[in-house]
């Protein structure tokens, strides 16, 4: 899932890049050459092969290549089977001890990644000026994207409306606690403000929503409509969910303010610089129209929904699902 597919998911970080721009090669990537006891290798490499790192002013496109060689399981045991009668057979005894046994299995295992062939992991990446956009929404590849573009001296922190302007909203919440960096409880205020908006509905159809109440994470699937407003209405706090913002379906990640599922107009035309263009400037607007909603909404954000809201737009939604 890239950024060119006809699906996205999508984390914004603000970077500061070096005014002679990142220095790529610092955190280039390197194959694992053959028979090393390299398991693992990850840096940047080129959008398209042979391609320069920046496609435009100030945009540069890249991907992060992440090979890993991982023994096979089944080979592992098998093999530490046969070692384990040569032991035994050597030694003339019956059992082998644990020491052994745990050398047998690094002889085993580093055998079995001996011809294994590598694993590749790629994740699309683009700095437009001041912004990068990574196509993906895993905490373990972003974080890996942010430590390789230090390495090539830019800087970065994730991007999110309470990251970028500290509002005056209450934060605290006895439900949720966030964990992660960039997470804050006011993207669960967000999304919850964010479903009484005439332009923005929940998958009304084969919807996907995730809550937490005081006793325990709860996850709807299906047509959650009736059940989603019931539990907004016994306080609880919406992490995630499947939405249709206008006329564009995407998940989205209230915690962190990432997007993923999210379906564009395709792109194809003669180069992949104006499809990856053209995909910037979708990708762009819908966080715009985002930003722009959480800064009208950001004095409600805090408000508990009276029930009669909460029903008026869950009646509303109903009826747009029933004329679709």
């Amino acid at each position: 899932m890239g950024l060119l597919g006809s699906t996205v998911a999508v984390t914004r970080f603000n970077v500061a890049v070096p005014a002679e721009g990142p220095d790529f090669e610092r955190a280039r990537f390197w194959e694992i050459e053959p028979g090393s006891e390299v398991r693992e290798r990850m840096g940047f490499v080129p959008f398209e092969l042979d391609a320069p790192w920046e496609v435009a002013q100030g945009r540069y496109a890249f991907r992060m290549r992440i090979d890993r060689i991982r023994p096979d399981a089944t080979a592992v045991k098998e093999r530490l089977r046969e070692l384990v009668k040569v032991e035994m057979e050597a030694t003339g005894k019956t059992f082998v001890g644990p020491k052994t046994r745990k050398r047998l299995r690094e002889l085993a295992e580093a055998e079995s990644a001996m011809r294994q062939a590598p694993r590749t992991k790629i994740i699309e990446c683009c700095i437009d000026g001041a912004i990068l956009y990574v196509a993906s929404t895993a905490k373990t590849y972003l974080g890996t994207v942010i430590t390789l573009l230090r390495q090539a001296g830019v800087e970065g922190d994730f991007k999110a409306p309470w990251l970028d302007a500290a509002p005056e909203a209450d934060e605290m919440s006895d439900i949720v606690i966030p964990k992660e960096p960039g997470q804050s409880v006011l993207g669960c205020r967000f999304l919850r403000a964010l479903l009484e908006e005439p332009d923005v509905m929940v998958e009304p159809e084969t919807g996907s929503v995730r809550l937490a109440t005081r006793e325990a994470r709860v996850t709807l699937a299906g047509a959650v409509l009736n059940e989603l407003f019931r539990y907004l209405e016994e306080g609880a706090e919406i992490l995630s969910a499947k939405i249709h913002v206008s006329t564009i379906p995407l998940r989205f990640d209230a915690l962190a303010y990432r997007l993923s599922g999210l379906k564009l107009e395709p792109v194809r035309n003669e180069h992949w610089t104006i499809d990856l263009d053209q995909r910037l400037e979708q990708i762009a607007g819908v966080f715009e129209t985002l930003d722009g909603k959480y800064a009208a909404l950001k004095e409600k954000m805090n408000e508990v929904p009276a029930p009669a809201a909460l029903e008026a737009a869950a009646s509303q939604m109903a009826e747009a699902a029933e004329a679709s």
